[in-house]
């Protein structure tokens, strides 16, 4: 290992062991389920904001979305477009209501408990229903980001052969990242989770921001954007850099800005996004975090994006497909060279990488360990379950699910933006029809609900993994003989998956029996409810 990666590796253990540190202190203060997966209902306007936004935009937001547009040109902003609308509308509409509806509705500490006291379901399907579709797709989504930090240490640490990652590097940051990760959910719970992710994503924004001027700043020294593009193997220029065509010059299609925008729709139906609604300790609080969220959002979507253009005309020798979203690290590796201090000014902006991969996957697994302890645990198996024991079994919970995602992501090949588009999908399509009609729609019944969620999951399992159509283009999808709905049509499985989800839901509802007077009379008492009396309500 050479000095340079030593200081980097300094740097890097520092920021680690700030984050189990964390983990350790906040372990003393978690006595009860509520402490652990809701942090006592307490946090406050910033950490809410900065949490929900960190635990959102993961790896992928520098390393997914630049290595896409690293590749394409300016064509994939389109997703970063449909991203901020989402995130607006999400807290706009969503924020406040999720909050108060959840604590009076039983004071629930998870979103499949609020969906079956929502519904009266005795039986407790919902609950299980929802457990279920929150472990699948976490396990996935939490694999992308134990992949992003496996890709982060073997682009910085290992041996690149002919442009692919060292194989034992990967593994070994695959390890690394699985087991701090790890460590610091299973002790502190919620608060350790959102206290670090505030630290996380304050840390995110430095380096999205400053690196790309940095970067942009220097390549205008040197003969301007367009001429350093043209340098990289960009043809032209001009439509590398346009909202509506490819770098080919050929038009981006309809379809393609459609699934790009429809990424916003997922928002809705995001359980450790959404979860940072029911935490925030009060109604003005909601309105704050709001603002921080929002341009919080704004700028790193921004940065992201420019991280992508600006790496395609500084970066030398040019990435492939293959290792294009490894741009930001390269990005900062060839701008902090040269002495020791820069090296080390360098390292701390990788810790922003980990950082946002980090402030993801722990959010995923902690919802993950609730959906399993509380809905599943206590809900079906052992209703009589004590705190205590129902506590352990969502930190075991922690542990499996780490386990299954580190094996998805053993692959070094595996591509993060692909992981985190499925899982995305997925959750988009299963819950936020659910979400939505649960908080605004009064005639929105049970058998709906259920029927919705389930179709919403299968249409995406089925839209971007069973191969069902014959493929006429052999030069594609490496010469398979049967290709899936997505491939086929090129359009993002939330689309269908989301709106058929919203249409069964309403069917169902409205042809089956209408909800109790008992479940009306709450869902009205929301919407009158003062926040005054709402923030000194006894919980339960």
């Amino acid at each position: 290992m050479t000095s340079n990666n030593i200081i980097v590796l300094v740097a890097f253990a520092f920021y680690l062991a700030l984050m189990i540190l964390i983990g350790v202190f906040y372990s003393r203060s978690t006595k009860n389920n509520e402490d652990y997966f809701l942090g006592g209902r307490n946090l406050g306007g910033w950490t809410a904001a900065l949490s929900a936004q960190a635990s959102d935009m993961s790896g992928w937001l520098l390393m997914g979305l630049p290595g896409s547009i690293y590749l394409a040109g300016t064509g994939e902003v389109w997703i970063a477009i449909g991203l901020l609308i989402g995130t607006v509308l999400n807290w706009f509409i969503v924020a406040s209501r999720l909050r108060k509806y959840t604590i009076v509705s039983g004071n629930a500490l998870t979103i499949p408990t609020f969906f079956q006291n929502r519904y009266r379901d005795k039986m407790g399907v919902i609950k299980i229903v929802s457990a279920i579709i929150i472990a699948i797709f976490f396990a996935v989504y939490t694999a992308s980001a134990f992949s992003s930090g496996a890709k982060l240490f073997a682009t910085l640490f290992g041996s690149s052969k002919g442009g692919e990652l060292d194989q034992t590097a990967y593994l070994i940051g695959l390890c690394i990242a699985t087991v701090v990760i790890l460590v610091y959910t299973f002790m502190g719970g919620f608060k350790a989770v959102c206290t670090t992710d505030f630290i996380q994503g304050m840390l995110m924004l430095v380096a999205i921001m400053a690196v790309p001027i940095i970067a942009y700043s220097m390549m205008s020294a040197n003969g301007g954007f367009d001429t350093a593009l043209a340098a990289h193997g960009v043809q032209n220029p001009s439509n590398f850099l346009s909202l509506t065509k490819n770098d080919d010059g050929s038009g981006l299609s309809i379809v393609s800005i459609i699934s790009s925008l429809a990424w916003g729709l997922g928002y809705f139906g995001m359980p450790h996004i959404i979860i940072r609604f029911m935490a925030i300790k009060s109604e003005k609080e909601v309105k704050k975090s709001r603002v921080i969220a929002i341009t919080w959002v704004v700028i790193s979507l921004a940065a992201s994006c420019f991280i992508g253009l600006i790496a395609r005309g500084f970066l030398d020798p040019t990435l492939d497909s293959s290792s294009s979203e490894t741009a930001f690290i390269k990005l900062i590796q060839q701008i902090f060279s040269g002495n020791g201090v820069l090296i080390f000014i360098g390292g701390i902006f990788l810790c922003g990488i980990l950082a946002a991969i980090m402030s993801t996957a722990d959010s995923q697994l902690l919802v993950t360990a609730s959906a399993v302890s509380e809905d599943m645990y206590k809900g079906a198996i052992n209703k009589k379950a004590s705190e205590k024991n129902a506590l352990w079994v969502g930190k075991i919970a922690v542990v499996v699910i780490a386990v299954i995602a580190f094996l998805i992501a053993l692959d070094p090949k595996s591509s993060i933006m692909s992981l985190v588009s499925d899982a995305w999908a997925g959750f988009g399509a299963a819950f936020g029809p659910v979400v939505l009609l649960a908080l605004f729609w009064k005639r929105s019944n049970l058998a709906g609900a259920i029927s919705g969620m389930a179709v919403g999951a299968l249409t995406v399992i089925v839209w971007d993994y069973i191969p069902m159509i014959a493929n006429t283009d052999p030069s594609l999808f490496d010469g398979a003989k049967m290709i899936n709905l997505g491939q086929s049509t090129g359009l993002y499985s939330l689309v269908p998956g989301f709106f058929l989800a919203l249409i069964v839901n309403f069917v169902v509802s409205i042809i089956t029996k209408a909800p109790s007077k008992e479940i009306t009379d709450e869902f009205d008492s929301v919407k009158n409810y003062k926040d005054a009396v709402l923030d000194k309500k006894p919980q339960a």
